[in-house]
């Protein structure tokens, strides 16, 4: 559970904000999302390397 205490003077909107950033970072929605269904190892493995190729793509892109 996360929990942001508002400080002296602090507005609803600064301490809201806070919450985002540590629910962001803490990435609860995104687990969620990845155990709604069972991906198999080898499926995984793929897409990594599939984002790895598209990255250097880019990359190599924004060099040239």
């Amino acid at each position: 559970m996360i929990h942001v205490t508002v400080k002296e003077g602090e507005s609803i909107e600064k301490a809201l904000k806070r919450y985002k950033k540590k629910f962001d970072k803490i990435g609860i929605v995104r687990t969620l999302r990845d155990k709604q269904h069972f991906t198999k190892p080898s499926v995984k493995r793929r897409n990594q390397i599939l984002k790895a190729i598209f990255t250097q793509k880019i990359r190599s892109q924004q060099e040239a």
